[in-house]
């Protein structure tokens, strides 16, 4: 189980290892949006994304033999590249299993960080059964991209430095939009910031037709999404809300919301016009949903939760919305 006390101890064993990520704001995103938009910036976090947190907090916190054999991770990306740089820096063996249509910088990506990296096909292979394979027969530890108590202590992390950035901004009473797929990262940061800034509420942002957990708060159970692949934000596609993640977000989140893919794409461009910074589409959601979703207050957070891009998407998609 996570608590407030398992993501402080993750706090103290990231300390040194992760960034503190900035909390940004651009009049004319505000402009735009009509009201104030702060975006944490993890998109700047090590690997390009928050899953560096969720990663090295797993990893450190394994019992030194079991990390000597080796870990595994199943991962469109993001939660890959965060396992294997922990892997690496604690010379631990790691295996990443990812969907063959996963965009090409994040597969490369994970193998220079030293991971063995095994494709499947999501639509016809089921990536829990090959993973659990894989890790008994090889001995390794299997670190879920959300379902892990220490994997949400370290997304956690980012409540931890949200409660203390927003009371500076003197934004102590507002909605956190985070970018959800198995809600790892909504989780970690409501539990956060109910232990320290009651006043911030999260609210999860998915795609439209793969919003699983908005439509799991809204009827009170997990329910699943009808498609696993056909939209541009592949790195929250995720078949339901996680079995140790709803039950947090139920408790603690507000409801959730959902952005089609051309919002997305369209905060990913202007995050680069007044921002500078580099998003992908699932890591834009959040910031999608402060900038156009209706009936929100007059200051909103926004979690920018990675920029791992490909390449050709992001040049057409800041040429598109020129």
């Amino acid at each position: 189980m996570t608590d407030i006390g398992r993501i402080t101890a993750a706090a103290q064993r990231l300390s040194g290892h992760v960034r503190v990520t900035p909390l940004l704001n651009a009049p004319l995103l505000d402009r735009i949006a009509g009201r104030r938009v702060l975006v944490k910036a993890e998109c700047l976090q090590l690997t390009g994304s928050f899953k560096a947190r969720g990663g090295w907090s797993a990893v450190s916190a394994l019992d030194p033999q079991a990390r000597a054999r080796g870990v595994i991770a199943y991962s469109s990306g993001n939660h890959a590249q965060g396992v294997a740089l922990a892997a690496a820096r604690h010379e631990a063996p790691c295996v990443i299993l990812m969907p063959s249509d996963a965009p090409a910088v994040k597969v490369a990506n994970t193998r220079s960080y030293g991971a063995e990296v095994v494709l499947y096909d999501r639509q016809t292979e089921d990536r829990d059964a090959i993973g659990a394979k894989l890790a008994e027969d090889r001995g390794l530890t299997l670190i879920k991209p959300f379902d892990n108590a220490e994997v949400i202590a370290g997304q956690g992390t980012v409540g931890l430095e949200l409660a203390t950035q927003t009371a500076e901004a003197m934004a102590a009473n507002a909605p956190v939009l985070v970018c959800c797929g198995g809600g790892g990262l909504a989780a970690g940061i409501a539990l956060a910031l109910e232990a320290h800034a009651p006043g911030l509420t999260v609210r999860t942002v998915e795609p439209l037709g793969f919003d699983d957990m908005a439509r799991s708060l809204a009827a009170g159970k997990r329910l699943k999404n009808p498609a696993a692949t056909g939209s541009v934000c592949d790195a929250i596609l995720t078949p339901s809300p996680g079995e140790l993640t709803f039950p947090v977000l139920q408790r603690l989140a507000g409801p959730g919301l959902a952005v089609s893919d051309d919002q997305a794409l369209q905060a990913v461009a202007l995050a680069f016009a007044h921002l500078r910074i580099v998003l992908e589409p699932g890591g834009a959601v959040a910031l999608a949903a402060a900038l156009f979703a209706p009936d929100l207050p007059g200051t909103v957070i926004a979690v920018a939760t990675g920029g791992n891009v490909d390449p050709a998407l992001f040049a057409t998609t800041l040429e598109r919305f020129a």
